[in-house]
């Protein structure tokens, strides 16, 4: 193996009851501009694998020269790890990249232990951390696309029990077929249920949207401060804690800004780079609450030293579900960028400013003021001015302005009362449609 192992001290890891080793196969990149950096992407992988307890007593970058099937590394190198596996006592081996079923079950046989790759470790953490039924039914579903194609090593004990004659196939091969169809049987059911979340999910934005409030929804990398930053605008206690995937399930609050105008902020699941694609799919449900968001708050821990790569990452899973039809071309236009954690970076006095970001810190509050005027100016800015001449007796429909638009300018004669406000397009749809009859008897 190439690269320098660290060691993590007995203080830190004496907790924990499994010994782990993370290992990054590393290929050199045609341009490096266009891959995060070994280290970064090495150190993402050692806090994946410490956010399930594991103790990680050894971390390393594999320099690849060629894939190789059976094993994706090389023969020199799996003999390596298996020298580290005996002398460190390390019960699973960590390789942060996608391997194939047969790759890690040759790999399992080489090293004498368990060995999980890149997709297997995240679902592993979305297992543990899904706290809600549809996060739960959505982790579920990903295990189990996932185990799907992996059961030939999960029954490898039983295919060798080849019984019988001719095409008849022994008691191994019946086993994973039963077993598949029950996988399958159990993924339909799944798929079933989470198509009825997503109808009641559905249910819940029209209700907001009858209400209606704005809706606000925070996105970003993994650990960038999206879940502080959700409590510090709201006063909520959603769990925030500086570890990848600390929260999964979307979370909403309503807050006010400096207007008065009352907003909903949604806290979604963080993104991360090479996201399996089964969580792609199964987490559809969760990142349909950024589709029908009116503002996009991007939040990017800005004092990362691979913050760029991150940003892309975020930029890329948006259009991606652009491409698949979930978020209409618009997206952009709709997104504010937020530079959290600018206190690592000497305080909002140390930013240049940028036109469409907002640098502060979450932690702290510096800065928030900044984001609440900013919300304020860009939620105006998407609304319209409409003149309505109501009749004196039409209190509910005066009442109604007021609280979901901003009145500019009112004059009250003995039989009218005219009233230019500014509102937001779909509550001067909802207002023209409610008070139709009041509208009519005004311009009468």
């Amino acid at each position: 193996m190439t690269g320098a192992l660290s060691t993590i001290s007995p203080a830190e890891t004496q907790k924990a009851p499994t010994r782990a080793a993370v290992i990054l196969p590393w290929e050199r990149p045609e341009r490096d501009q266009d891959v995060r950096a070994a280290d970064a992407r090495l150190e993402e992988a050692v806090g994946l694998t410490a956010s399930i307890g594991l103790v990680i007593v050894r971390s390393a970058v594999v320099l690849l020269r060629a894939r190789r099937p059976a094993t994706l590394l090389g023969a020199g190198q799996v003999e390596a790890l298996h020298d580290l596996v005996v002398a460190e006592e390390i019960g699973v081996v960590v390789v942060d990249a996608r391997l194939s079923p047969g790759q890690q079950r040759n790999l399992e046989k080489a090293l004498g232990c368990k060995v999980v790759d890149r997709t297997g470790l995240i679902l592993d953490i979305f297992g543990a951390r899904a706290a809600t039924k549809e996060g739960s039914l959505q982790v579920e579903l990903a295990h189990l696309e996932y185990q799907r194609s992996r059961l030939v090593r999960l029954w490898t004990h039983l295919e060798r029990q080849r019984g019988g004659f001719g095409f008849l196939g022994g008691p191994g091969e019946t086993q994973i077929e039963a077993d598949r169809r029950m996988i399958g049987d159990r993924i339909v059911r799944l798929k079933k249920e989470l198509e009825q979340v997503r109808r009641t999910r559905g249910l819940h934005r029209s209700a907001r949207k009858r209400v209606p409030f704005p809706v606000v929804a925070l996105v970003g990398y993994t650990n960038a401060g999206k879940s502080t930053l959700f409590n510090a605008l709201t006063g909520a206690g959603v769990f925030a804690q500086d570890q990848l995937f600390a929260t999964l399930d979307p979370t909403m609050r309503a807050i006010s800004l400096p207007s008065a105008r009352r907003v909903i902020l949604s806290d979604t699941v963080g993104f991360i780079s090479d996201l399996p694609t089964e969580l792609i799919a199964a987490f559809r449900a969760t990142l349909e609450e950024v589709a029908e968001a009116d503002i996009i708050l991007h939040v990017r821990d800005i004092a990362h030293p691979d913050t760029n790569a991150q940003k892309e990452d975020v930029l890329s899973v948006l259009s991606g579900m652009e491409q698949d039809g979930m978020l209409d071309s618009g997206w952009h236009g709709r997104m504010i960028e937020v530079q959290n954690k600018v206190d690592l970076m000497g305080g909002l006095a140390a930013m240049p400013k940028m036109p469409g970001v907002v640098p502060l810190s979450a932690m702290s509050g510096e800065g928030l003021p900044d984001l609440l005027s900013v919300l304020d100016a860009r939620l105006i800015a998407a609304m319209e001015i409409a003149e309505y001449c109501l009749p004196v007796s039409s209190g509910a429909a005066l009442a109604w302005l007021y609280r979901h638009g901003e009145m500019l300018e009112r004059t009250d004669d003995e039989s009218s009362v005219a009233a230019t406000v500014r509102l937001m397009p779909a509550d001067r749809a909802r207002f023209e449609l409610q008070f139709s009859e009041d509208l009519q008897s005004g311009a009468a």
